[in-house]
């Protein structure tokens, strides 16, 4: 029934240093109805929104459903007990909104995805393929930069059978692949990105990090260049992950959470089949910070 994920939102104590970070990040940012919302240039769809509040806390996160699929969701909701609820404070009433397991809000749109910003394709000499003959890439490699599309987004959890089961069972997402059984959990949406969304084991519900699509490698690189010249902290990269095969990059956001750029994640179609790896995190980088898994939000009383 999930066709995507639309967007993820967060409670933080100063939208205005929300506003800088997520611009040096390389995200549109505006003001709507009260909170900070933050699109991919090109891209007509919400992708972060923040609301002020004294600690930082995952408030919600919204789902697009596949066209023709809400009377279904409605019965798999009924069906396994799951009530409806109002939006929370500072959400809007868009399509149907739920609590998950672990007790955070789920908005659920009867809408499709918008289209991500078309980008150049990126010609490449390597191996034994010669695809760009007679120009220098160095000189292209910075036209085209910028996050194009929210590819994913990862929350900690208590309880990850459960909240895969939720998802699964009653949401239609598949596991896509696990590391060390459930201490990371991958899904998917079907045919396309290895996953939309997932989960780490903890003791208590939290956001761990959000993730953009960016055109390239050099993308990525000249990204954390530009966050470092800003004065960011300069995160953990680059590399290329294990499960998912992306490079990646990630940024320590100023609230105890992460951001990633990502290009060049695995595509799965029907047969793909899940395992469960005792790997790292990474193919090569260097190893994640100490802090990496570290769920710094404060417990939900």
């Amino acid at each position: 029934m999930i066709s995507g994920l639309h967007h993820y939102a967060l409670e933080v104590p100063d939208l205005a240093i929300a506003d800088g970070f997520l611009q040096d990040f390389g995200l549109e940012t505006a003001e709507k109805d009260g909170a900070l919302v933050a699109r991919c240039a090109g891209r007509q769809q919400e992708q972060v929104r923040m609301l002020e509040s004294p600690a930082k806390r995952l408030h919600h996160v919204s789902f697009t459903l596949r066209p023709g699929t809400m009377d279904a969701t409605r019965e798999a909701l009924a069906r396994a007990a799951t009530p409806l609820i109002e939006p929370p404070d500072g959400a809007d009433g868009q399509g149907l909104w739920i609590r998950d397991p672990d007790g955070t809000a789920v908005q659920l749109l009867d809408i499709e995805q918008a289209p991500a910003r078309p980008v150049a394709e990126i010609l490449t000499n390597a191996g034994s393929s010669r695809q760009r003959i007679g120009s220098a890439q160095w000189r292209d490699v910075t036209a085209d930069v910028m996050p194009r599309r929210l590819g994913h987004t990862l929350l900690f959890t208590p309880q990850p059978a459960r909240m895969t089961n939720f998802y699964t069972e009653v949401l239609g997402l598949h596991v896509s692949d696990t590391i060390h059984h459930d201490l990371v959990t991958f899904l998917n949406a079907g045919p396309g990105d290895h996953h939309i969304f997932g989960f780490i084991t903890s003791t208590h519900p939290g956001f761990h990090h959000g993730s953009f699509e960016v055109p390239s490698i050099d993308a990525i690189a000249l990204g954390a260049d530009r966050m470092r010249t800003r004065g960011r902290d300069a995160g953990w990269g680059l590399g290329r992950h294990t499960i998912g095969s992306n490079f990646f990059h990630y940024n320590p956001d100023p609230w105890g959470s992460w951001i990633e750029w990502f290009s060049d994640i695995d595509q799965i179609d029907e047969c793909w089949v899940a395992g469960d790896w005792d790997v790292p995190p990474h193919l090569w980088g260097a190893p994640p910070p100490p802090t990496f898994l570290s769920n710094l939000e404060p417990p939900r009383t």
